[in-house]
C-alpha cells in the first residue's frame, strides 16, 4: 500500500479517536497515577464503583484526577446506593471536591440493591443530580445485549432514561459495551438512530490485554457473538494478545462512520483492564 493510500485509510481513525477515554478502579493508583501522567488536560477518566467500595474512594479518585488536570467521570451505580441522603452526599462532595459535572449513570448487576435505589432512571428523576451541578450524564448500551436483562426490557428503557434526562435539562451520551467484532456496535448505532436517538454513540473497546483476561470480562458483561469469535478464530486471539484486534474493530467502526456520519460514533472508551498505560499508548500509537 502507497503512503498515500496509508494516510486517506488513516484519517477515519483519527477522527474517531480525537476524542478518547480510558477507565480506572479506584484501588488501582499505578492506573491513576499513569492516566495523570500520560493524558492530555482536559481528558475524560471514568472512575468504576465497585459494590464494596465507599462513596469516599469515589470522591478520592476523582479529586486526584482533578488535580492532575484531567476530567474525572464517576460511575454513579443506583443499587450500590445505601441511602438517599449518602446520595445527595456523595454528589455534593464529587462537585465541590472534584469539580464533577459529568457521571456515568448505571443501575447495577448486584441483585440485591444497598438501598433505596433500584435503577439509574430513578437517579435521573430525584433531582439531585441537577441540583449538584451536574449537566452531562452518559448511558451504558449493549451491542451484544445485557448479560440479565432481555432487549424487550433493557431497550425500552434506555429510551426512558433518555426521555429523562432531556426533560431534566441533562446532556446524554452513550457509552457502548466492549466487544471483539464492529458488527453488532455499527447495529447498535444505526438502531440508535432509526429510533430517532440523537445522544452521540462512544465505542467501547478492550484495551490490549491476555486473552483469559478478556475471556474472563467478556463472560461476566454477556459479551456474546464477538466473544465465540474470539474463541474460534486462532489469529484474532493472537492479535488482541499484541493489542492489534482493538485497531481492527476501531478502524470498521471509523470506516463506517465516515462512509455514514449519521451514525454519530464521536469517540471511543477503553475498558483498560488494569493497565490504563497500554490503552493510552494504543490509542496514541493510533492517532498518530
Amino acid at each position: 500500500m502507497t503512503a498515500t493510500a496509508l494516510m486517506a485509510e488513516a484519517k477515519p481513525l483519527q477522527r474517531l479517536l480525537k476524542t478518547y477515554s480510558v477507565e480506572v478502579v479506584t484501588k488501582d493508583q499505578k492506573g491513576i497515577d499513569a492516566a495523570g501522567e500520560l493524558l492530555n488536560p482536559g481528558a475524560e477518566v471514568f472512575i468504576a464503583n465497585l459494590p464494596h467500595e465507599t462513596p469516599d474512594s469515589l470522591v478520592t479518585v476523582s479529586t486526584q484526577l482533578a488535580r492532575h488536570g484531567l476530567n474525572p467521570i464517576p460511575h454513579v451505580v443506583a443499587r450500590n446506593i445505601r441511602t438517599a441522603a449518602g446520595f445527595d452526599n456523595t454528589m455534593r462532595r464529587l462537585e465541590e471536591e472534584a469539580g464533577v459535572h459529568t457521571c456515568l449513570l448505571l443501575g447495577g448487576d448486584r441483585d440485591q440493591a444497598a438501598g433505596p435505589f433500584t435503577a439509574a432512571i430513578q437517579l435521573i428523576e430525584s433531582g439531585v443530580l441537577q441540583r449538584r451541578g451536574i449537566k452531562r450524564v452518559g448511558l451504558a448500551c449493549h451491542p451484544e445485549g445485557h448479560p440479565r436483562v432481555p432487549d424487550e426490557i433493557i431497550w425500552p428503557a434506555l429510551m426512558v432514561k433518555l426521555e429523562a434526562a432531556r426533560q431534566a435539562g441533562l446532556e446524554t451520551f452513550l457509552v457502548s459495551q466492549f466487544g471483539f467484532d464492529a458488527a453488532p456496535i455499527i447495529a447498535l448505532a444505526r438502531r440508535l438512530r432509526a429510533e430517532g436517538v440523537t445522544a452521540p454513540l462512544r465505542v467501547g473497546v478492550a484495551g490490549p490485554a491476555q486473552r483469559t483476561t478478556l475471556i474472563k470480562f467478556a463472560l461476566m458483561c454477556g459479551v456474546g457473538a464477538s466473544l465465540r469469535a474470539l474463541r474460534e478464530r486462532h489469529d484474532m486471539a493472537a492479535n488482541m494478545m499484541g493489542g492489534e484486534t482493538p485497531e481492527a474493530l476501531l478502524r470498521t467502526c471509523a470506516e463506517a462512520q465516515a462512509a455514514d456520519p449519521s451514525l454519530g460514533m464521536d469517540s471511543v472508551h477503553f475498558f483498560t483492564f488494569g493497565s490504563v498505560t497500554k490503552s493510552v499508548e494504543l490509542a496514541e500509537a493510533l492517532r498518530a
